[in-house]
């Protein structure tokens, strides 16, 4: 099997885990090669290894999408919700075929001037203030309006994004292979608002009342200044990610060890 592998962190590349990892896997009888753009990939490539923490993966996921590969996301990080895999379960997992591959829905987000057009996101597509104003936001679901947010900013996320920027904005978590779309304001005033779950064939609009001239939008972890009289649409993706998945992998008990989950001294007899 030819793999390729995703490096963000510099630092990493002579990483005595990383250079372990590649040789066992050399030795296994894989092809590997380094990958920093599509263009790197070389043709017959199989399958994307993204080495890092969540970032990664994030710039992992945007580039397995790209060239239509699936991604297997291995910890070198902290928390790894998506690069959830440790180093030394890769091989053995990839050399048997112990592993499955899952679909992801991603956002699709344009409206606003951008040279390289339409943006795709795993996790969530924020915009947030710049200037020290509150920001108006206004959103429509389907045509329909909601009620003006008033707040320091507004992400939509996905079911993946459900335990990341979403999760520190008050929203749900959602299993991963719920089709549903997160609605939440960042840091709100209005105190009768609340995140909103919608679904993932809704098509979500955004405008602004600013008294800056520019907002900062962030597409999973890219970032761009645009213009506050910029109006962007989000839309879901289904299945449009293909994530590799080796055995064993399991998103409640992967909550229960890296948020501690349910844990309360009054549960002392379960196993978190």
């Amino acid at each position: 099997m030819k793999l390729a592998y995703y490096i963000k962190d510099s630092s990493l590349e002579l990483d005595s885990r990383v250079l372990e990892l590649l040789a066992g896997l050399g030795a296994a009888g894989f092809e590997v090669c380094p990958v920093r753009v599509k263009e790197d990939v070389p043709d017959g490539t199989e399958m994307l290894l993204s080495f890092g923490g969540d970032g990664t993966y994030l710039s992992a996921a945007a580039l397995s999408y790209s060239v239509g590969l699936p991604v297997l996301g291995v910890n070198f990080g902290r928390l790894g919700f998506l690069s959830e895999h440790r180093p030394e379960a890769v091989i053995a997992a990839l050399s048997e075929g112990d592993y499955t591959i899952e679909k992801r829905g991603m956002l699709r987000a344009e409206g606003w001037c951008l040279a390289d057009g339409p943006q795709m996101a795993l996790n969530e597509v924020c915009v947030l203030r710049q200037g020290t104003a509150m920001l108006g936001i206004d959103v429509s679901v389907d045509s329909r309006p909601l009620p003006t947010y008033w707040a320091d900013g507004l992400l939509v996320a996905t079911s993946s994004g459900s335990t990341a920027y979403s999760l520190s904005a008050g929203g749900p978590i959602c299993m991963p292979d719920a089709r549903v779309l997160i609605i939440a304001p960042v840091a709100p005033h209005n105190l009768n608002v609340r995140p909103l779950v919608v679904p993932d064939t809704a098509d979500v609009r955004i405008s602004f009342q600013s008294r800056d001239k520019e907002l900062r939008l962030t597409v999973d972890d890219r970032g761009y200044s645009i213009p506050s009289s910029s109006q962007i649409s989000v839309r879901a993706v289904p299945e449009a990610l293909e994530r590799v998945v080796l055995g064993g992998s399991n998103f409640i008990e992967a909550l229960r060890a890296r948020l501690l989950w349910g844990r309360d001294v009054r549960n002392a007899n379960e196993q978190v």
